[in-house]
């Protein structure tokens, strides 16, 4: 059989995204459509045939829930439009969070998506940097997990920070910090922290010494921004010369634009996986739309993912 043809398209709420991702890739984005109804309903449909393509559904699934939904529909659609293989590329994976019953009777948001995806009909799943890697074992279907690592790492290399140190803004991240911080050959701190409930932190220690240093907080999701304000004001006060904070998911809800303006961070950097509300003078875009296009054809072409691990490839 010859190869399939690789189609990308996009859902709504990611376009912005799809269209670079695209570009990179070399193809023009595949042409779709979806209809909104009066109340509220929605119908996606592709406006070309894709009969025995492997189709690239690019959509984040960040709030509202009807960016889940239009995925789940354009997956269907296209089983039935009889593409090859369907491959949701889902640069932000929602309801990752929760991803285990941390206190009783509470649904485990993360595996209820992992089922619908499926038995929608998808093949594999591209995505980055879950909130917890464990959810790939959520899925009976291959998922290519790309991590943050291969965007951030480049980034930090161009800073030339002089006593660079590394730091987990809680406890759950310490293993993502672990392996940037080693392949730096940099210290690492963690802040510890205890909350009340979600979204506010009762009290935050940090664990190791900051003194005189240039810190950088990486963690994967900022959405308030009060741990992320909240830990730069301690390592502050701990001596840190320069604290900036490094996350891939920009959700940026409620206060929390007004919260990284008013902290003592030098910078936030963020990636594309979900749009920026508007503009703030202390946050920068990376986009990781050249890391999706080289994971679609490495897809594609049955070539490996993890060539694309940037931390891998040791000094």
């Amino acid at each position: 059989m010859m190869n399939p043809v690789a189609k990308i398209f996009s859902g709504t709420g990611s376009r912005y995204l799809a269209e670079k991702i695209a570009k990179v890739y070399g193809v023009p984005l595949g042409k779709s459509h979806t209809q909104q109804f009066s109340d509220g309903e929605f119908q996606p449909a592709f406006l070309e045939s894709i009969r025995g393509d492997m189709v690239f559904l690019i959509q984040s699934t960040f709030a509202p829930t009807d960016n889940l939904m239009e995925l789940i529909l354009m997956i269907d659609a296209a089983k039935r439009a009889s593409a090859y293989k369907v491959v949701p590329v889902i640069p932000y994976y929602g309801f990752a969070r929760q991803d285990r019953k941390d206190k009783p009777r509470v649904a485990i948001g993360a595996k209820v998506v992992a089922n619908m995806l499926a038995a929608a009909g998808a093949d594999r799943i591209i995505t980055m940097e879950l909130h917890a890697p464990q959810i790939q074992g959520y899925f009976d279907i291959p998922v290519d997990h790309l991590e943050s690592s291969s965007v951030f790492i480049p980034y930090i290399k161009r800073l030339n920070l002089e006593n660079l140190t590394f730091a987990a803004p809680d406890v759950g991240s310490a293993n993502r910090i672990r392996e940037i911080a080693s392949y730096f050959e940099a210290e690492m701190v963690i802040c510890d922290k205890h909350r009340k409930r979600a979204n506010e932190i009762a009290s935050m220690v940090v664990i190791g010494d900051v003194e005189n240093r240039d810190v950088v907080l990486i963690d994967d999701i900022c959405d308030t921004g009060g741990t992320l304000a909240k830990s730069a004001a301690l390592l502050k006060e701990k001596g840190a010369r320069t604290v900036r904070a490094l996350i891939t998911h920009p959700v940026l809800s409620g206060k929390a634009y007004e919260n990284i303006e008013n902290s003592v961070l030098e910078e936030l950097v963020v990636c594309d996986t979900i749009p920026l509300k508007k503009e703030s003078s202390k946050i920068k875009v990376l986009s990781v739309a050249e890391l999706f296009a080289i994971a679609i054809r490495n897809a594609h072409e049955n070539k490996s993912i993890t060539s694309l691990f940037m931390h891998a490839q040791r000094r």
